[in-house]
């Protein structure tokens, strides 16, 4: 992702978190940001893995020291919302 100091969207961050799955595995991930779409806030994480993906979640901060993860089951609502990361990061490669 480019620089995103100039795009309130996307507010950068540097931090690490460890996700784990209901199988037991468990991947490092980076904090690529945090965004808004449909008028709630939510997170991208990158696996440390090389594979290029990038996991979104819902995102809601408990303080400033905590968030809650939160799975996006509604299909139409994935859609929308990676439509909208698509966008921003579109916009951050343009910029």
């Amino acid at each position: 992702m480019a620089d995103n100091k100039n795009n309130p969207a996307v507010e950068e961050a540097e931090d690490f978190i460890t996700l784990e799955f209901d199988d037991g595995t468990e991947v490092e991930c980076s904090i690529m940001g945090v965004f808004e779409a449909l008028g709630k806030e939510y997170i991208a994480l990158v696996p440390d893995d090389e594979s290029g993906d990038v996991y979104i979640y819902g995102y809601k901060e408990v303080n400033e020291e905590e968030f809650e993860l939160m799975d996006i089951d509604d299909d139409e609502e994935f859609k929308k919302v990676t439509a909208e990361f698509d966008k921003i990061v579109e916009d951050n490669v343009a910029n």
